[in-house]
């Protein structure tokens, strides 16, 4: 049906009338409830992508964070200043130093007993004079012992057939030794650790 809108009169009424107002009024309102869903739609896009990110962001720190609480401890690194001034302190008593690096593949039994009595009294005297120490296990040795749950592992060694859980039974085999303090002297500014021991020049 060819619709002329410049003549009213040709504007159908009646049933056709009604039928073509209703038309037009659903093609408005399907336009319209298209308009308003796409805006619905564009609005709650806008408001979840934020949201996302930063559940995304609060994720990485979360990583980040447990990879830093796990890093390992460092090891504490001996100080060989310290060792070298030990070294020097049995040479001087004891030429201790002297002792090791002499060759006493040849030397007697006799030989060796003489030089041993000299290392022994000066090394006593140096471990008196600058340690405290104190046996590990109370105890008498060659005696029964028993190590209970939780022992400290650097303190008490098991040797032998170990098997099982604590407590163990067991000969105690050596007391240990253990350092309570330190008396080492105190080392010159200047002072070269590495020097255990100066030549002697006799004029």
């Amino acid at each position: 049906m060819n619709l002329d809108l410049t003549n009213i009169s040709n504007i159908p009424t009646g049933p056709d009338a009604l039928h073509l107002i209703l038309l037009v009024l659903s093609l408005v309102l399907f336009i319209a409830l298209l308009t308003k869903k796409g805006q619905v739609i564009e609005k709650t896009i806008e408001k979840q992508i934020p949201v996302e990110v930063e559940k995304v962001v609060e994720v990485i720190k979360e990583v980040t964070i447990e990879k830093i609480v796990e890093v390992p401890a460092i090891v504490q690194a001996a100080d060989p200043a310290a060792a070298c001034q030990l070294l020097a302190l049995l040479q001087s008593e004891a030429r201790f130093i002297d002792f090791i690096q002499e060759e006493i593949s040849g030397a007697t039994d006799d030989q060796i007993g003489a030089a041993a009595r000299i290392i022994h009294a000066g090394s006593q005297k140096v471990v008196n004079e600058y340690f405290s120490l104190s046996p590990i296990r109370s105890e008498e040795e060659e005696s029964q012992v028993t190590i209970t749950e939780g022992f400290n592992p650097a303190e008490v060694k098991l040797i032998g057939h170990v098997v099982g859980q604590a407590p163990f039974r067991g000969i105690l085999t050596h007391q240990g030794w253990k350092i309570t303090e330190t008396k080492l002297p105190k080392l010159a500014k200047e002072h070269d650790t590495r020097i255990i021991a100066a030549a002697e020049v006799e004029l």
